[in-house]
């Protein structure tokens, strides 16, 4: 069915913006005083209101506040938001001074979410999620990336990327499922880190395949989890049975970055003590250098992605969420990349970018990102008539309409 909706002050459509590398706002394309033409799930055309509506007279309009600006849909490129139970008890330690070390050995940590998670039944692990997922909506993210990795076990990991399938049809966000059951080794796995990811390899992905629960694998390489070597084998393996792939890379030391460019990885995801050396490969290549600054504020540590540095040198940079139970509980994707934009020095055409179209890049979508022809009618209503307030507010102006699929959603 198609429909025009607005008009809108501003639309900030991200129009011929390059993929990578750093972008000034004076390359911003804004639309004044525009509507947007919608066929059912995607755009059609944008322009003058009177115009659109001579060319197509028999076409509903759907009037909005004209005092608004348009954006894109967000795209969070990396979430944990299929999980059970709280981490709170962590984040009071941590604010109170104790190390990740100290708190994992009084029963918290990832494992602490492992648990609660197991005991958790499909059902609610589904409706969590989905939960999770419909509030992201409303603030704007209509395409959510989704991971397990708190399983840690044949049945409890293809139980939780069957709760990531079944919100799917709880919400009206697109969910995309990322297999992280290379998480860590999990406490009650008798054998090596070698031996667990083999075991994963041989027993878990291929199921996940079969059921097609998931296309993407992830692996976390840091001393407290995979090496590097340890990790090569089980991408080979994951290639072999078409997964794409994706790293939790350089986040306290370095070493992940530059095994994602030997795989040609979709992303690599924190990159929060990424020397120039691994800036300098990034930039080389088409993997999508992913920021997670929520997790720096979660944790506690001045250390984030040097995204000025990885923009300058050409890489493609997307900002992401993280949203997960123990280092980034606040999940808000906006007031993340506005804090996360001030530090680093982003432009506004950086920032938005970094969350729509490049973020897309990072999940290898192409039909998403931009408000333009044959795109996906997600985009985001703002009750202001400048776009430089959202970022200005830092989170706290929310949109008041969110488009998904061209279908309405309101607060």
């Amino acid at each position: 069915m198609q429909k025009i909706i607005g008009p809108f002050s501003q639309i900030i459509t991200l129009q011929n913006l390059d993929l990578r590398g750093s972008i000034t706002d004076d390359k911003l394309e804004i639309l004044h005083n525009c509507a947007i033409l919608i066929d059912g799930k995607k755009i059609l055309a944008t322009g003058k209101i009177d115009d659109l509506k001579e060319q197509n007279p028999s076409v509903e309009i759907e009037f909005v506040d004209p005092n608004s600006v348009v954006l894109p849909g967000f795209i969070d490129c990396h979430t944990h938001i299929c999980f059970a139970g709280s981490r709170s008890s962590d984040y009071a330690l941590r604010s109170a001074g104790k190390t990740y070390l100290e708190i994992a050995q009084n029963g918290g940590g990832i494992w602490s979410s492992v648990e609660k998670t197991r005991a958790a039944s499909l059902e609610t692990l589904a409706d969590l999620t989905a939960s999770r997922a419909a509030r992201a909506l409303r603030e704007g993210v209509t395409t959510i990336e989704v991971k397990s990795g708190y399983g840690l076990n044949i049945e409890e990991e293809l139980k939780m990327l069957r709760a990531i399938k079944l919100a799917k049809t709880k919400t009206g966000a697109d969910l995309i499922p990322t297999c992280l059951a290379a998480h860590m080794k999990p406490k009650d796995f008798n054998g090596s880190n070698a031996e667990y990811l083999n075991f994963i390899s041989e027993k878990l992905l291929p199921i996940i395949a079969l059921e097609a629960l998931a296309s993407r694998v992830d692996i976390f390489i840091e001393k407290t989890a995979f090496t590097e070597n340890e990790a090569r084998t089980y991408l080979k393996n994951a290639q072999k049975l078409g997964f794409e792939i994706v790293i939790h890379a350089d986040q306290f030391t370095v070493g992940g970055s530059k095994l994602a460019v030997e795989f040609s990885a979709l992303s690599a995801d924190h990159l929060e003590v990424s020397t120039q050396d691994e800036i300098n490969a990034l930039a080389a290549s088409n993997t999508v250098a992913v920021a997670l600054p929520n997790s720096s504020y979660g944790l506690g540590i001045y250390e984030m992605t040097p995204a000025r540095k990885l923009l300058d040198a050409g890489a493609i940079l997307a900002i992401a969420s993280d949203w997960n139970p123990g280092s980034a509980p606040m999940g808000d994707l906006l007031t993340g990349a506005a804090l996360f934009g001030i530090k680093e020095k982003l432009s506004s055409a950086e920032i938005f970018s970094a969350l729509t179209f490049r973020a897309a890049k990072a999940l290898n979508l192409n039909d998403r990102g931009r408000i333009e022809k044959n795109q996906l009618a997600d985009f985001q209503i703002y009750p202001t008539n400048d776009y430089r307030e959202i970022l200005y507010n830092q989170g706290k102006l929310k949109p008041s309409l969110v488009y998904k699929n061209g279908k309405k959603y309101g607060l």
